[in-house]
């Protein structure tokens, strides 16, 4: 029992990221008795979507949740967004969708960053694919929704403070 406590890294009450769906807050840690084995979950509610979720206390880096990020992750959040020295994507909409999927299921802020800012400035050359276009809103919604709670800001504000962003050149 002793070694099932050591693998606990969230506490009730911890708000934690979980990729592809956002911000969740940790209700309560359950113990489940499966197979006459006693496990521990993760019992967490997605803020944005209220969807309910129950992550194996064991699976937390394989399902790569984390806690939300600090202020200082965040002025290099910040710096990845305001870099216009990427490069310019010549691929097919479709491997860069995928790729930019690979990225945002990593979970890491960095890489969600990346997909963001590559996106809108593809965006502003041409028309992005219908795909491109739901990935973009996905990825500004995960942002905005993670630095707001690290900053303390309301999800408009963060919004906003992207956009202007974005719109530097």
């Amino acid at each position: 029992m002793a070694a099932l406590a050591a693998n606990i890294k969230f506490r009730v009450g911890d708000k934690v990221v979980y990729p592809t769906h956002g911000i969740g807050h940790i209700n309560a840690i359950i113990g489940k008795n499966i197979g006459g084995k006693e496990f521990k979950f993760y019992d967490i509610t997605i803020m944005e979507s209220g969807m309910k979720l129950m992550v194996p206390v064991d699976q937390v880096e394989a399902q790569r949740l984390r806690p939300v990020v600090d202020k200082k992750t965040l002025q290099k959040v910040y710096a990845i967004l305001k870099e216009r020295t990427g490069r310019i994507d010549t691929q097919t909409w479709n491997r860069r969708y995928r790729e930019y999927t690979q990225k945002i299921q990593t979970g890491s802020l960095y890489e969600m960053a990346e997909v963001f800012r590559d996106l809108s400035v593809l965006s502003e050359g041409k028309e992005l694919s219908f795909g491109e276009r739901r990935m973009l809103e996905k990825v500004e919604e995960l942002l905005v929704s993670e630095i707001s709670v690290a900053k303390a800001k309301s999800a408009d504000r963060i919004k906003g403070e992207l956009a202007e962003i974005v719109a530097m050149h």
